[in-house]
């Protein structure tokens, strides 16, 4: 009985768990197969589109363009477009266009300045579509049209400036090129936005090693004139502090023989301390000297002993 009741429990087990496994098996090709393909039919036959940020959708149908859609979004093209939405997307083209702010940098657009010299001038702007069927039918490259303008504005707006305003002020000549660029480019759909000078520099390479040269020329002349300089303050320091120590020493020299003489004759009124102190400078006036010191006794026969040291002679 117990073994019949364990035989019924796994054969229902069993059946449960086959029928889990169909059900997962419909879901997962439902989930990752069967919607996303009816989706696609649906967005087929324009029951609806996604919009992105930025973003237009141009649709032609026969060679006519039909309508844009440029807001974010779903769009559902029965709506927008009646009837025509359910062949739009089998007979008819969409085009998708890039709304978002672009950018692009000129190199060394060739420029002479109003004294003759080459120069070359590196220009920035930034672009962004307006119109997108314009962009997409009105010229069949636009942005190299655009590029093309913003070159010859550059090269028309900048020539013949003088050298020194065109090195150093860039955004005055940022204001004429932006100015200057014709509106012929709102005509293929682009406008221009921001616009900047980012280099100006020297095309020809000898005029390039010639101005290098000035400017270390230059600059050597501007050291050696501060070198000398320094060195024209510092005699003028040097003999001001020599003038002033001569005077000094002049006025101490004439004023010694006076300084001297008035404490010879404070010592001079006591002839005791003059008598020693005259000693005492004699002394030390001898052995600073090294004199050689012949010591006499006081008892000894003073020509006997000179006798002797003249025999020795």
């Amino acid at each position: 009985m117990i073994n019949e009741i364990f035989r019924l429990m796994i054969e229902f087990d069993s059946d449960l768990l086959s029928d889990y496994g169909i059900y997962f098996l419909i879901g997962f090709f439902g989930a990752f197969f069967a919607i996303p393909i009816f989706f696609f039919i649906l967005r087929l036959f324009g029951v609806y589109v996604i919009v992105k940020e930025k973003q237009a959708l141009v649709y032609t149908l026969f060679g006519n363009v039909v309508g844009v859609l440029s807001e974010p979004g779903i769009k559902f093209l029965w709506k927008e477009f009646g009837p025509r939405a359910l062949i739009i997307n089998t007979i008819g083209r969409r085009y998708v266009v890039d709304l978002r702010l672009d950018q692009e940098y000129l190199r060394s657009q060739p420029v002479n300045s109003e004294e003759g010299a080459p120069m070359g001038v590196g220009i920035w702007y930034e672009m962004y579509i307006s119109d997108p069927v314009q962009y997409l039918f009105r010229n069949a490259d636009p942005r190299g049209s655009l590029s093309a303008n913003v070159g010859s504005a550059t090269v028309r707006s900048l020539s013949n400036l003088p050298l020194e305003k065109m090195m150093a002020d860039r955004h005055a000549m940022s204001r004429m090129v932006r100015d200057e660029v014709s509106d012929k480019s709102t005509d293929w759909g682009y406008l221009l936005g921001s616009c900047y000078i980012r280099k100006v520099h020297f095309r020809d390479a000898e005029m390039i090693r010639q101005i290098e040269s000035k400017v270390v020329n230059r600059l050597r002349q501007v050291t050696s004139a501060i070198k000398q300089d320094g060195a024209n303050q510092v005699n003028v320091i040097r003999n001001a502090a020599e003038k002033k120590a001569a005077i000094d020493f002049g006025k101490a020299a004439a004023i010694r023989p006076k300084i001297v003489g008035d404490a010879l004759r404070k010592i001079a009124a006591d002839p005791d301390i003059a008598t020693a102190m005259f000693e005492v400078m004699e002394t030390d006036r001898i052995l600073e000297n090294k004199v050689p010191i012949e010591w006499i006794p006081e008892d000894a026969d003073l020509l006997a002993q000179l006798t002797v040291a003249g025999g020795k002679v």
